[in-house]
């Protein structure tokens, strides 16, 4: 067997093991949520600014409306999930992942 051919049966095992499916459920339902969710959101605020012009004009204080404060948290949103997702990753992901390429660097030295 060549080193190409062993390096990618390392690779096929180590992807038909338990802890890289577990590695990618949990990348899996913690990602998929996280997108349908925001992408509600931004469509929420996209569909209001067509649809609801009247709400969305509404002045809270000074020239500041609710449209210009959706459009801020759409910034804020997105800085929050990122910093979540780097926790999540953090705690969840990156020690079995860690784990895994550590095994996949053994036995593909061999």
């Amino acid at each position: 067997m060549t080193t190409r051919q062993h390096d990618a049966s390392v690779y096929e095992e180590i992807q038909t093991s338990e802890r890289f499916r577990e590695l990618r459920s949990r990348f899996r339902r913690w990602v998929f949520p996280m997108t349908v969710a925001f992408l509600a959101w931004y469509v929420l605020y996209v569909i209001m600014s067509g649809f609801a012009r009247d709400f969305m004009g509404t002045k809270l204080f000074g020239n500041i409306n609710v449209a210009l404060v959706f459009g801020i948290l759409q910034f804020v949103s997105t800085f929050l999930i990122a910093w979540a997702y780097s926790r999540h990753a953090a705690r969840k992901l990156d020690p079995l992942a860690d784990e895994l390429r550590h095994e996949v660097e053994e036995k593909t030295a061999e």
